[in-house]
């Protein structure tokens, strides 16, 4: 199968169009802004519809009624964007409508930088929003992972009917990788018999609803809510180990931070210490199934980053305590590098510092 050349923003934009998506409403930011440039060209080739919002706090709403109408529908956009949507997020969430969200994320807080990290982390994996609600969050390692994910994405909102996020960091945004898009086939999206599409002849209303003034039928509609969580984060786990099974040290990252540290696995293991590596492929739900399996086997955890420290906090949920978990991180749009990690990794090997 021939491989095609292709930047990440493109491959999401290229991925979301083979996974049946027609309809796409968004604003311009860096380090993102190939995306929407990509399918502003791309949407009209195959019937579907581009459309610039005039604000990220717009394009959110855009999503609530197309994705209210059935249609498979996306947004995206980094940092500062990602905030003023929010508060839509969390009425997508409390409808229970189906979308996909990209956060190519940025250096923050505030206006910050446009360089890559990873510090968006704790808003897309704890619910961003007002309200208790979750958002499915993947988290690519490379353009070719975007491509395939992308399928996944619009399948897990659909099965679900819950927004899912593709959280990825800019080296991976603007970063060119072969891909093997394999050939391009007309994806029918499942039919949705609750999608407000008018109401036929006897049939019942089809309402869309995220408003519940009596507070006893808010709290029912949370429990149910709640209970679909409960079978995502039990059925939905993902992730991918590298040499997990004799590693007395695992390192735990995840995009870009986990292609640095699978450098850092292979220096170790040259040099006889027994490292491995654990990558989420979904940070929520957390693969926290994997790390209870292996925590008893090994020493010690490290967490690797872009941002101050804000998996580690899953990490150590799963870990409980059973044995240390330590951190390493760069901020502000600092990258990690090979070499500093792996000076971590023999200080900590053999005893290291205390948890």
């Amino acid at each position: 199968m021939a491989k095609v050349l292709m930047k990440g923003n493109e491959a999401i934009g290229e991925g979301a169009v083979r996974a049946g998506c027609r309809y796409f409403f968004g604003y311009p930011i860096t380090p993102q802004s190939e995306l929407p440039h990509y399918l502003a060209k791309r949407m009209p080739e195959v019937g579907g519809l581009y459309l610039q919002s005039e604000s990220e706090t717009a394009a959110a709403n855009m999503v609530f009624g197309a994705a209210g109408a059935g249609a498979r529908v996306m947004t995206s956009s980094s940092g500062p964007g990602i905030s003023l949507m929010q508060e839509g997020i969390s009425y997508i969430a409390g409808a229970e409508l189906p979308c996909v969200i990209v956060n190519m994320i940025r250096g923050g807080p505030g206006l910050g930088n446009i360089a890559p990290a990873q510090s968006d982390y704790f808003q897309a994996v704890k619910g961003g929003g007002h309200g208790d609600y979750r958002v499915i969050c993947l988290a690519p390692a490379s353009v070719q992972e975007i491509i395939d994910l992308m399928q996944d994405a619009f399948d897990l909102a659909d099965k679900y009917r819950n927004p899912v996020m593709l959280l990825a960091d800019g080296v991976l945004g603007q970063m060119m990788e072969p891909v093997e898009l394999g050939e391009e086939k007309f994806v029918q999206p499942p039919e949705k018999p609750w999608a407000a599409t008018g109401r036929k002849k006897g049939g019942p209303k089809r309402l869309i609803n995220s408003l519940y003034i009596v507070p006893e039928e808010c709290e029912q509609h949370n429990l149910k809510l709640a209970k679909k969580y409960a079978v995502i984060s039990r059925e939905e786990q993902r992730w991918e180990e590298y040499h997990l099974d004799d590693a007395r040290l695992v390192i735990v990252a995840f995009g870009t931070s986990a292609r640095v540290c699978k450098a850092v696995v292979d220096r170790a293991r040259d040099e006889g210490m027994a490292v491995g590596l654990l990558r989420p492929i979904t940070v929520w739900p957390y693969p926290t199934g994997v790390i209870k399996r292996i925590r008893e086997k090994v020493d010690r955890f490290l967490v690797v980053e872009m941002n101050m420290g804000q998996m580690i906090e899953d990490v150590r949920l799963a870990v409980e305590g059973a044995r240390p978990v330590h951190f390493y991180g760069r901020a502000g749009g600092m990258m990690p590098v090979a070499r500093d990690i792996f000076n971590e990794v023999k200080k900590l090997y053999n005893g290291g510092a205390e948890q």
